[in-house]
């Protein structure tokens, strides 16, 4: 069985999570779930960890196992790291090197494995020369963009920032892994 490790951060398209994790748990595949603090704010620990069967990763200095440390385990388990959906502020902080709770740290720990991140943004913030250069440098470190698309956004705008559609997001997965699921 292939390990994903699902990031979801503050996008008022967390709520697609849901779906993209009982998507690629009925593929066959172990999602483990991070939920940073601004994701809590749109959808419950309580509903990933029900559609991915695994506990929802949401504090790094929660400890489980004394003796383990969890962004350090997670990251060795991974077949494949996915962010989905990923702000600005996610993009910045991985970007630039910062790991400053559980999924910015399990993304520096991210080597020699698929790296996807689907921005969800106002087209005002995905068009910041800032935000582009911040993906263009994740790019150079090996991770794939599941370019964003064009929509009615949240605040009423026509433009481009909504999250890819979530069969898009699964396909991206599933062709990374180079293997038929379970």
């Amino acid at each position: 069985m292939k390990n994903i490790v699902l990031g979801v951060t503050g996008s008022i398209a967390a709520y697609k999570a849901a779906e993209i994790t009982n998507t690629l748990t009925k593929l066959g595949y172990n999602v483990d779930v991070i939920l940073t603090k601004g994701g809590m704010e749109f959808i419950t620990p309580l509903t990933l960890q029900t559609l991915s069967k695994n506990r929802v990763y949401t504090d790094m200095f929660q400890l489980e196992y004394p003796r383990e440390v969890k962004h350090i385990s997670l990251s060795k388990k991974a077949d494949l790291f996915v962010i989905a959906p990923a702000t600005a502020n996610i993009i910045g902080k991985i970007a630039n090197g910062i790991g400053d709770d559980m999924l910015t740290s399990v993304a520096l720990a991210m080597t020699g494995i698929p790296m996807l991140i689907a921005p969800a943004m106002n087209t005002r913030m995905y068009e910041n020369s800032i935000v582009q250069e911040n993906m263009e440098k994740l790019k150079k470190h090996g991770y794939q963009i599941i370019e964003p698309r064009a929509a009615m956004l949240a605040d009423g705008e026509l433009g481009k920032g909504a999250l890819a559609d979530v069969d898009r997001i699964v396909q991206a997965i599933t062709e990374n892994l180079q293997e038929k699921p379970k």
